[in-house]
């Protein structure tokens, strides 16, 4: 049953199929690419930004609602975040598709389409560090190779490790007790990180997202919280563990959506790794410290969870449309998660744990607040391969 409702789904969301161009975009292209479609669809679109990078470039965000702009009283949001890493470009390129192929469909009244955009307001950043890119694309276009060349901010800096590190105090306080959700951010944050992940912090502040994933390259796997192993150095050397969440089981689901309705990920076997479902606690992979989806999931309760997506960083312009169609219908069934996934498998006997925000402050979330000694057995399953990212 569960694979002759896979191929109705796929048959509603291919009858009519938007026509997309299948290139690289530099920053002045996706520009115009984002502003193309807010005024192909005006009415269920809005362009805007939410700062500026190292070098003045805008981190611009398409969204897209039945009333853009305006929050919704019990209209989830969600969010797609591309291109953190500059040299890890496919996720760019499939969120400006994914733009494009939106607003065709909303247009041509797929009802699927129709149906998501009136139910879900979402926001899709393309690219979260614009200048890292344009150092990785010119170097491309000079065949100048190097596996790290554009991957940090103007600054150097790897964006995917400079968010406050709240996993230290959600260790310390399973441990001694303490709050384990919207945990507060240091006094001197601001000071201590990238103008690109302030602008996201203050992003994820000022809008109750309840879903997300970030978008990278480099590997074929979903990953999931927590990112950072609960001792995640011993003697100098990184440990890895596997290190769930309370909420483990809906982030593995999550997480086994995309991978399933992805054209290969879920096989396990991409890049020379192997990941059981495609799909891997991050944890469990490398232990990786301040990165963007654990932050996302401690400070403001909106599940996020890691998308690698390609064994080549930076894919050439040939191979976009097999990894468009190959990804196109993970990406829209992962949006309907917000509405699936989120509203309708709240435990029943789980305990509750609120999300405050203007105009939604009656939705809640499972956290199944238990200590870690209650989750000593879960720890111990078995881990899944590990293999460099």
């Amino acid at each position: 049953m569960s694979d002759l409702v896979s191929i109705f789904l796929h048959l509603l969301l291919f009858k009519l199929v938007a026509p997309v161009t299948f290139r690289h975009h530099r920053y002045d292209d996706l520009v115009r690419m984002l502003y193309k479609v807010h005024n192909e669809c005006p009415h269920i679109t809005r362009v805007y930004s939410i700062g500026r990078s190292v070098k003045g470039r805008h981190l611009y965000v398409l969204e897209f609602s039945d009333y853009p702009g305006i929050h919704e009283p019990l209209e989830p949001e969600v969010k797609y975040v591309g291109n953190m890493h500059g040299n890890e470009v496919l996720g760019r390129e499939l969120l400006l598709q994914l733009s494009e192929f939106l607003c065709e469909e909303f247009r041509n009244r797929n009802q699927r389409i129709v149906r998501l955009v009136e139910d879900t307001r979402i926001h899709i950043m393309p690219s979260m560090n614009p200048d890292g890119y344009e150092v990785a694309a010119a170097a491309q276009e000079r065949d100048i190779s190097g596996y790290l060349v554009g991957r940090n901010n103007a600054n150097g800096v790897d964006l995917n490790r400079n968010f406050p590190d709240l996993n230290t105090y959600i260790y310390y306080n399973e441990k001694n007790g303490g709050p384990n959700h919207h945990l507060p951010l240091p006094d001197n944050w601001k000071s201590q990180v990238e103008p690109e992940t302030q602008a996201v912090i203050q992003w994820i502040r000022s809008f109750n997202f309840v879903l997300s994933a970030n978008l990278h390259g480099g590997a074929v796997v979903a990953n999931y919280p927590y990112d950072k192993s609960l001792g995640h150095r011993v003697r100098g050397f990184r440990r890895t563990a596997n290190t769930p969440t309370p909420d483990d089981k809906l982030f593995q689901k999550l997480a086994k959506i995309y991978s399933y309705a992805h054209g290969w990920m879920h096989q396990g076997w991409n890049c020379g790794d192997y990941f059981p479902d495609g799909i891997t606690n991050g944890a469990s992979w490398y232990s990786l410290s301040k990165g963007m989806q654990d932050f996302n999931y401690l400070h403001t309760n909106c599940f996020e969870i890691t998308l690698e997506l390609s064994c080549d960083k930076f894919p050439l312009q040939g191979e976009l449309q097999r990894e468009w169609l190959g990804n196109r219908e993970a990406l829209i069934q992962f949006l309907e998660q917000v509405n699936f996934q989120l509203k309708r498998s709240t435990p029943q006997a789980a305990p509750k744990r609120r999300i405050p925000n203007s105009g939604q402050r009656g939705r809640v979330l499972p956290k199944k607040v238990q200590p870690r000694a209650a989750r000593k057995k879960e720890t111990t399953m078995k881990q899944p391969q590990r293999g460099p990212a």
